[in-house]
């Protein structure tokens, strides 16, 4: 078969044919009487398997060490190739994100494309004054795209860039928090947390139904700070966590104050006495918790706080009974 049906065959032009002849990888023994290279059936089975091996990444001398020398094993190459595989594609992926960020910010000219690159070096820097400016930055002519300031956020460690984050998130509009949400289903902890406290700082209806269904996550840092927040916007589901959060000691004060704006609410005020009362009653509830807890009727109104209170006053554990006592002295001179 002459080079130019084998090159029509095979799809291997023939000047890359005269090439691999060149090379030593293709060696055609015969020739026509014109002169012309002749390939053989073994020939032609041979540039397939040197097409084979190039579309696996394998350079020339690789594919002629692979072909000709019988000690030549794949595995070590192979791994080789695995390893330049993925950071090429880790260097597409990241380059991909990044022209999809700066289409995100729909730049009007060429001035702007440059300030998004900045933005998005200075997020990256290592300098967190730079990662803070850039943050601060965000919403002046040219935003820092919403999907940036996320990543930034969840992998932040520096409390003042970090609140700095949340601050231009808070300002970035929609987007910022279904991505947060994406946040809180991550294996790292700390990753959640950031997640749910920038959440809480996120205006809108939209966060607040996110924080809803935060109160199910099954980290209890992450329901924590769903409730403290939801209790600040008046949403009444925040209830049971924020007695948790009471009889666990942390925040407990901020939750005792979350349920004190819930109890503006006279249903609702009734609703968490009962509450408070039940786990009051809990018998796992150490002394330090009930104590906690009765402090909490502290700022609930309504009739069944002052009846739950009545009965603490005459509770076992003198210090929760002192507690309930002084809180109703101080009912009856309000």
């Amino acid at each position: 078969m002459l080079i130019g049906e084998v090159a029509r065959r095979s799809g291997v032009s023939s000047r890359m044919l005269r090439h691999y002849e060149s090379l030593g990888l293709v060696r055609p023994a015969c020739r026509t009487g014109a002169g012309y290279r002749e390939y053989s059936g073994q020939d032609i089975r041979r540039i397939f398997h040197i097409e084979s091996l190039r579309s696996l990444g394998l350079s020339l001398s690789e594919v002629g060490r692979a072909l000709d020398d019988p000690d030549f094993t794949p595995a070590a190459l192979v791994g080789d190739l695995i390893g330049q595989a993925r950071e090429r594609i880790a260097a597409e992926t990241e380059l991909l994100t990044r022209l999809r960020r700066i289409d995100a910010a729909d730049p009007s000219g060429w001035e702007d494309v440059l300030q998004v690159v900045a933005l998005l070096q200075a997020l990256a820097s290592k300098n967190p004054d730079a990662r803070q400016g850039a943050a601060l930055s965000s919403g002046n002519e040219v935003p820092v795209p919403v999907e940036a300031l996320v990543e930034a956020v969840l992998s932040e460690t520096e409390p003042n860039v970090a609140g700095a984050l949340r601050w231009a998130l808070a300002r970035s509009g929609d987007g910022g928090a279904e991505l947060l949400a994406e946040g809180l289903g991550s294996p790292v902890a700390a990753v959640r947390e950031r997640a749910v406290q920038s959440l809480a700082e996120m205006p809108g209806d939209e966060a607040t139904a996110l924080l809803r269904q935060a109160l199910a996550n099954p980290d209890g840092v992450v329901r924590r700070y769903a409730a403290l927040e939801l209790g600040t916007r008046g949403v009444a589901d925040a209830v049971p966590a924020l007695i948790d959060t009471i009889v666990e000691g942390s925040n407990d004060t901020d939750a005792a104050d979350a349920l004190s704006v819930l109890a503006r609410d006279t249903a609702t005020a009734d609703r968490i006495a009962t509450g408070l009362v039940e786990r009051l009653a809990h018998v796992t509830a150490g002394a330090s918790a009930r104590g906690r807890l009765t402090q909490a009727l502290a700022a609930v109104p309504g009739a069944e706080a002052s009846r739950a209170l009545v009965e603490l006053s005459r509770d076992q554990d003198r210090a929760v009974a002192l507690t309930a006592t002084y809180l109703l002295q101080l009912r009856d001179a309000g």
